[in-house]
């Protein structure tokens, strides 16, 4: 799931969205006051959602938007009137007085969409460019020619090396044709 972090220039007012979130069963990750400490959290995080006012107590929302990754979202709890120009990308607003039911829902809704997002690009990364195929082919075809391996051992030797050593398989194939390429 995606980390909430959740930030109000009143502390206050940042406790009580949390403990209506975490009430409500999502985990809030972190609560802070400022937005240079928000963008702190981000960094270690891979994605997340930001909820927060208009204002934090060194920037402005806006400012906050430009600054963290385009993994994060900001959900905007303030009076309508504050973003009556519109609202960044990456940016939903809710409406002051706020309901706990359209929180939790639009917090919901938000992380499925990153979780799509992130499903969609895991998907997209499998496929491979026929560059990349070719290269791994060649790869299996020295290990194949050279160790008079199968083609399915060379294509799990392939892939097991690249487990083992946390790169891609295109990479690990470049590498089996550079060292045996000699």
């Amino acid at each position: 799931m995606s980390n909430i972090i959740v930030a109000f220039s009143k502390r206050e007012n940042a406790v009580n969205i949390r403990n209506i979130l975490v009430k409500s069963g999502l985990e809030v990750s972190a609560v802070c006051q400022t937005g240079a400490k928000v963008l702190q959290y981000a960094e270690m995080w891979s994605d997340g959602i930001v909820v927060c006012a208009h204002q934090m107590q060194d920037m402005h929302y806006t400012q906050m938007r430009e600054y963290l990754p385009d993994s994060f979202e900001i959900l905007l709890i303030a009076p309508a009137d504050k973003w009556v120009d519109g609202i960044p990308d990456g940016v939903v607003g809710l409406p002051m007085p706020l309901k706990i039911y359209d929180l939790v829902s639009t917090i919901e809704m938000i992380q499925q969409m990153q979780y799509r997002r992130r499903r969609k690009k895991r998907e997209t990364g499998k496929t491979r460019s026929d560059k990349d195929r070719q290269i791994i082919n060649q790869a299996k075809a020295l290990l194949i020619e050279r160790n008079h391996m199968t083609e399915e051992e060379a294509h799990k030797y392939v892939q097991k090396t690249s487990m083992e050593s946390g790169t891609d398989m295109v990479e690990t194939a470049r590498m089996i044709l550079t060292v045996m390429d000699k």
